[in-house]
């Protein structure tokens, strides 16, 4: 009993965000993508019970829960007490587990947590494609651990100087002084940030601090966000104080943080930098310059299988990745096609693109649909590779990649629900799935990349 009491405690400590208005003695009956437990509440005289959602829980668990908002059509829980927990269920190996949004899955074993994302990719094709997917699923895993070559740190200046992560459920700071899913060498920049930041180098205008290892996990580039009314200089002086305690940095860039939301701009204002801007990135096959506010891949183990998966050993007369970013796909696919066709339309990402593509890649500065709309009628691909973001391709590219005509496509898709809907506008087109595979890029977390191989019919 003092056990249990102890367990319950630990929890309420851990999330506090939401309200608790009364406990409920819950089944969990799945997991679902976003990294919560389905269950029901009670059976009514409507009939079936509510769903209710129900975070860092397990199938088959029963467990008490303080229900936290009711919805409509659903309500959410916060979890108090495992009553009766799955064998499955494991130590966290992170201190901050629960507490922190980061993470989702460290209460179970890294073997059950691919199983949990399979589960959950074929559910989401099954209910929004209406596919059952013909081939088995191939499942890429990854170290588990240390695996985040990039780590995005919030900032908290004046006199109680603290950097971390967002509290689960919630815009709060969480102090963190280690991330055991980041590389060892950003987990050395938080140890000489939190040194830093207590020794007065930084203040209450700085943001967020976001920290870039190289392949080698030698090297960092760092990025730091200012409030909007920080000037030259004084961002100039943040940057040259980051730097200067942290010798492994090879330069950092400092940008003004769009108004109300910092980290919504996609393109922020660069204020000042110091040293490099931008950091070279190794893969087996070529290396990438990656410039301070452009995305690239954060899973430092899996890149070269990610880009293997995606470029096969196709090749043709042409090749049109759309949502090129840097290069990742274009630089290996140019091996293999007589010319690639890549398109992207971040000014940052465009920029290295240009860089790092050899000269039979011809590079656009566009947005997708714009550019299908516009030239994609007069070019015939052999291959359109796809890497939309989160939100995935939208009515417009689905409808324009219908009637193209290309024989093969491969989507690269961060988001199951956003690539289960793009995949039922293709398939009736014409196309079968070929292949399926689940990479996955973020252990510990409900995230998962999948890469779907579509040849025409």
């Amino acid at each position: 009993m003092i056990r249990e009491k102890r367990r319950r405690s630990a929890f309420n400590s851990q999330i506090t965000n939401y309200q608790i208005t009364n406990s409920l003695l819950l089944t969990i009956e799945k997991l679902i993508y976003g990294g919560d437990g389905l269950a029901r509440l009670p059976a009514d005289e409507r009939g079936r019970g509510k769903a209710v959602f129900v975070p860092f829980v397990l199938a088959g668990e029963q467990v008490e829960a303080a229900l936290a908002e009711e919805k409509p059509g659903f309500a959410r829980a916060r979890l108090e007490s495992v009553v009766q927990p799955s064998g499955l269920r494991a130590a966290a190996r992170c201190p901050y587990f629960q507490r922190c949004g980061g993470c989702h899955y460290q209460h179970t074993s890294y073997e059950h947590q691919l199983e949990i994302k399979a589960a959950i990719l074929k559910e989401n094709l099954r209910r929004i494609a209406k596919v059952e997917l013909e081939s088995e699923l191939q499942i890429h895993a990854s170290p588990p651990w240390n695996y985040r070559n990039r780590a995005r740190l919030k900032v908290q200046g004046g006199p109680d100087f603290a950097i971390g992560y967002h509290k689960f459920g919630s815009h709060e700071l969480l102090p963190v002084e280690e991330c055991p899913i980041s590389s060892p060498l950003i987990n050395r920049a938080v140890a000489g940030l939190w040194e830093l930041g207590r020794a007065g180098g930084l203040d209450a205008g700085v943001q967020e601090i976001e920290l870039f290892a190289d392949a080698a996990d030698g090297q960092l580039l760092g990025e730091i966000y200012c409030v909007s009314e920080t000037g030259v200089e004084t961002a100039e002086r943040w940057a040259k104080a980051l730097q200067d305690s942290l010798p492994f940095v090879t330069g950092v860039v400092a940008f003004r943080a769009a108004a109300g939301s910092y980290a919504a701009a996609a393109e922020p204002q660069r204020l000042a930098s110091v040293g490099a801007a931008e950091l070279t990135y190794s893969a087996r096959h070529s290396a990438y310059r990656v410039t301070a506010g452009a995305f690239f891949q954060v899973n430092r183990f899996l890149l070269d299988e990610l880009i293997a998966v995606v470029t096969g050993e196709r090749s043709g007369q042409v090749a049109l990745d759309l949502f090129a970013g840097g290069g990742l796909f274009s630089v290996v696919l140019a091996r293999s096609f007589a010319q690639v066709i890549a398109v992207e339309s971040s000014q940052t990402a465009h920029a290295d693109l240009l860089y790092n593509s050899p000269r039979n890649v011809r590079v656009v500065r566009a947005l997708a649909d714009h550019y299908l709309k516009n030239a994609g009628s007069k070019v015939r691909p052999d291959l359109v590779v796809v890497d939309p973001p989160r939100s995935g391709l939208g009515e417009s590219v689905v409808r324009a990649l219908a009637v193209s005509g290309a024989p093969r496509i491969v989507y690269v898709s961060c988001d199951p629900a956003t690539l289960s809907r793009d995949l039922g506008g293709l398939l009736p087109s014409g196309y079968r799935i070929e292949q399926a595979h689940l990479v996955d890029l973020f252990p510990q977390t409900f995230h998962l990349e999948t890469v779907v191989q579509l040849a025409r019919a």
